[in-house]
């Protein structure tokens, strides 16, 4: 018998119901629900961005909106706060709960995010009626920025380690995931006729010693079910130290052959990061001066937002304010706000490195520059995040030939690099020795966020190395816990 099948048999106690409605073998479209004393949480509300699930975003919601009584961010990720929209205007009426940095980034991911929808539901019927054809779905957005701004008076910002009452025996506290700026794992407690329960989400965990951010807190209390994501469940990472030796060599290569360097980036941390690295490399003279153009409204807004919260920053950023060595401004670097700008980008003849979203060439202002760049061999594509399987950057990675960009099919022949050691996702390791800190074992680990041989690996490696009932749920599966 399954371990959940097993959990679903016991008594009659207190009982808490988990159901699996997003990112259960797949890592995008986040969305779990638990029900307990009567009330229901949904913990992340995400978008689905693989091409093979991309159909689930316009399907009903499993549980209706207007029963569910509030939702429980993690982050501010599009896989993980993109479906919000929909789920207010489709009766949600109850508040939004996750940090101040979240909320502020959320609000600037989801009004990107409908605008992107818009356009694109535009140009793809435009484009449509000039072939003579008609496609799989209507040519209205999933919604659009006013669906986007109904979303906004939901947030109820709060702080890390600040135990929140959801309802009646029902509490949440956040605690700092180290994943992006804001993130957050949820515990929630659940008591009733003297019984407590906890249960932990971990969202997406950070990892030990990376720019900008705190590592991961570690959550000593006994827990007595996690969810914990498996995105890198079945690797090792590459040392972060080759991070800056990678970029250094494409940047040093790529210029020399008097190309360009493209690179399809989050708007959220990755961005950062990325000028957190190239700010070093300019120090240690280590890089050539050029051009370095953020080329995304996003992620210059996001990055005001990182200068707006330094208590959220670990000791070493913080150090580098302190001595007036801000590794967002460094010469060379060049902000493209607007749609004018970005198109002049297009008009520079010397060698350039252009930073833009999204992260797996899903839309953006990356789609135009891959247009104009990957077809030419001097030119560098270089991949600095997670490339999830039906994606375009997945593609691309995966060392396709042709690639279909904005409708039309292109021949890739610049070099594609993809960064190791770059991610903000805890790998198998990590994970296995953030769970080993528990006081006690868990009664029982739920993997998620992952692609399915990820996810199951994981799940067998937990199981190996320690006392630990272990489960990969399905999609929409349910779970009674006791």
């Amino acid at each position: 018998m399954s371990f959940w099948k097993k959990i679903k048999s016991l008594g009659q106690g207190m009982q808490i119901k988990l159901r699996f409605l997003g990112a259960a073998q797949n890592v995008t479209g986040s969305r779990h629900m638990l029900e307990a004393n009567g009330t229901k949480l949904l913990v992340d509300c995400g978008l689905y961005q693989e091409r093979q699930f991309v159909s689930r975003n316009w399907d009903p919601f499993p549980v209706p909106p207007n029963q569910i009584d509030a939702v429980l961010l993690t982050h501010a990720h599009l896989d993980h706060c993109g479906l919000l929209p929909k789920l207010v205007r489709e009766g949600f009426k109850g508040k939004i709960y996750c940090t101040g940095a979240t909320a502020e980034i959320v609000k600037i991911i989801l009004l990107d995010s409908a605008r992107i929808q818009q356009y694109d539901a535009e140009r793809k019927r435009k484009r449509h009626e000039r072939q003579g054809r008609k496609g799989p779905h209507p040519y209205e957005p999933l919604y659009t920025v006013e669906d986007a701004e109904a979303t906004f008076p939901h947030f109820s910002p709060v702080k890390y380690k600040q135990t929140v009452k959801i309802a009646d025996g029902i509490e949440a506290t956040f605690c700092d995931a180290g994943h992006v700026l804001g993130s957050s794992m949820i515990r929630v407690n659940v008591s009733k006729d003297g019984e407590d329960r906890a249960v932990l989400f971990s969202g997406d965990l950070g990892r030990p010693d990376r720019p900008i951010v705190r590592d991961p807190n570690i959550p000593r209390d006994d827990i007595d079910y996690v969810i914990v994501e498996s995105t890198y469940g079945d690797r090792v990472h590459h040392e972060t130290a080759d991070v800056k030796k990678t970029i250094a060599k494409v940047v040093n290569s790529t210029v020399e052959a008097g190309g360009n360097i493209i690179i399809p980036s989050f708007a959220l941390e990755r961005s950062q990061e990325i000028l957190f690295y190239l700010s070093e490399l300019l120090e240690e003279n280590a890089i050539p001066q050029l051009p370095v153009f953020l080329d995304s409204p996003m992620a210059i807004r996001i990055t005001e937002v990182f200068k707006k919260h330094p208590e959220m920053f670990d000791e070493e950023m913080n150090e580098r304010l302190s001595n007036n060595n801000n590794p967002f401004t460094f010469p060379g670097l060049r902000i493209s706000s607007t749609t004018d700008e970005s198109k002049a980008i297009n008009n520079i003849s010397t060698p350039i490195m252009v930073i833009a979203g999204s992260g797996m060439c899903t839309g953006g202002r990356v789609k135009h520059h891959l247009v104009n760049n990957i077809s030419d061999s001097e030119n560098t594509i270089m991949f600095v995040g997670y490339q999830a399987v039906g994606t375009l950057g997945r593609s691309i990675v995966d060392g396709i030939k042709e690639v279909r960009i904005l409708g039309e099919k292109r021949p890739v022949r610049a070099r594609i690099v993809q960064v190791r050691g770059f991610s903000a996702h805890a790998d198998k390791n990590e994970l296995l020795e953030w769970l080993k800190e528990f006081e006690q074992p868990p009664k029982g680990i739920f993997v998620v966020h992952g692609e399915t041989d990820s996810a199951k690996a994981f799940g067998g490696f937990l199981e190996e190395n320690g006392n630990w009932q272990v489960t990969v749920p399905e999609y929409q599966q349910e779970v009674m816990l006791d």
